[in-house]
């Protein structure tokens, strides 16, 4: 029985050894990367994503996909949605919304479409194109708020109109993928249930967007009543945790949930003491989020030339689709604006992989196609980053 009890005990330490050491490789790694990025004036996000490359099972193989790490990366995701949602009012959501919403449409439409022609000059069967097509629709809002934020660029009126399309675009997606889906063992859609599904999205987002920040406007003080000094953090936190929870259930990305709870948030009277109380919290677990999208890469299925060559076709037409569907819909900012615009939409991020996973798993792709997609989900998120940031700093900001 000690014996046992001992085994038990040397192997649940071993265990929580190895989850420590992992946790600070990625930790320093992140630190490490983002350190370098920024002397080569690249986004802080392109070293972070590149650290995990280095230190997933392509090159270094120190770090492992696990449930710990995981787990880290989402809340990780959730955090820097709610603070970049902390820095967002609805107010000024409100004077981009028309153009937000058709960047979010043609956002979908055009890569969705570049995306089916390519799958079909591949051979695949227009169920599987569709599904394909699916990876190149989505847009990883995480990303490209962690470059907006950085840069301090969040009141800019592209910044806002990128956050609002993100989050339409989020909601077509998941409809999208219902579609492609149910065509995948042949059957029908249904409609009905489409629609019941994107009426309780929408119906989420504007309840929370427009009722829940004129609640928490005109109820902030309450915020302040517990005796802990930190209540107003811990209880917007809860509600960062409850609405991603919410989001989730309806199928719609965690961060999206967050995302509004930071913009209720940012209604408080404490939102700037909020901002910065939440920062050694974000410095803390946001990284863990990019290093475990690079650490995702696998650099052995995309060995041949051949390969690097499709890769390359891939990743150009889902950063083409972006930039002309989301920039030609915002063309009313001017052609400059427009291409921040665009080129804030390109990061396919964690979204595409998780297509990509989800494809994997039905049988619908090979190594081969997974590989590519998961590599242009990520490469995409690597090039779009300094390519926002180089935008941004030679371009004056637009009144707001």
């Amino acid at each position: 029985m000690r014996i046992a009890l001992r085994t038990a005990l040397e192997d649940e330490m071993g265990h929580g050894t190895e989850v420590l050491l992992g946790l600070f490789l990625i930790f320093i790694g992140a630190q490490i990367g983002a350190e370098i990025a920024q002397r080569l004036r690249l986004p802080a996000v392109v070293g972070e994503i590149a650290a995990g490359c280095v230190l997933g099972s392509s090159v270094l193989g120190w770090v492992k996909i696990n449930e710990p790490f995981e787990s880290l990366a989402e809340i990780g995701a959730v955090l820097l949605l709610f603070s970049v949602g902390l820095e967002t009012r609805i107010e000024d959501l409100k004077k981009v919304g028309w153009v937000a919403t058709l960047v979010g449409i043609a956002g979908v439409i055009l890569p969705f479409l570049m995306g089916i022609a390519w799958a079909m000059h591949r051979g695949f069967n227009t169920p599987k194109a569709m599904f394909v097509a699916a990876a190149f629709v989505a847009t990883s809002a995480g990303i490209t708020a962690r470059v907006l934020q950085d840069m301090g660029v969040l009141n800019r009126i592209e910044s806002k109109i990128i956050l609002g399309a993100a989050v339409i675009d989020d909601i077509l997606a998941m409809l999208l993928l219902g579609v492609v889906t149910a065509l995948q063992g042949g059957q029908a859609v249904n409609v009905l249930h489409l629609a019941l599904v994107l009426l309780q999205a929408v119906a989420f987002v504007a309840l929370i967007a427009l009722v829940g920040t004129k609640v928490m406007r005109r109820s902030s003080s309450l915020l302040e009543v517990p005796v802990n000094p930190l209540s107003p953090l811990t209880i917007t936190l809860g509600l960062c945790l409850g609405l991603a929870l919410a989001a989730s259930y309806l199928g719609l990305a965690a961060i999206i949930g967050a995302f509004l709870a930071g913009m209720v948030a940012a209604e408080t009277k404490q939102r700037h003491v909020l901002e910065k109380q939440l920062l050694p919290i974000t410095a803390l677990l946001v990284p863990f989020f990019f290093v475990m999208t690079g650490a995702k890469v696998s650099l052995g299925d995309l060995g041949s030339l051949s390969v690097l060559g499709t890769l390359l076709v891939v990743t150009l037409l889902a950063v083409v689709g972006k930039i002309v569907g989301c920039g030609g819909a915002a063309l009313s900012l001017g052609r400059k604006s427009a291409l921040i615009v665009g080129t804030g939409m390109v990061p396919r991020g964690e979204v595409g992989i998780i297509i990509a996973s989800l494809g994997q798993q039905a049988g619908v792709f090979s190594g081969g196609t997974y590989a590519l997609i998961i590599a242009m989900s990520l490469l995409t998120s690597i090039v779009a980053p300094p390519a926002l940031g180089a935008l941004l700093k030679s371009d004056t900001p637009r009144a707001r």
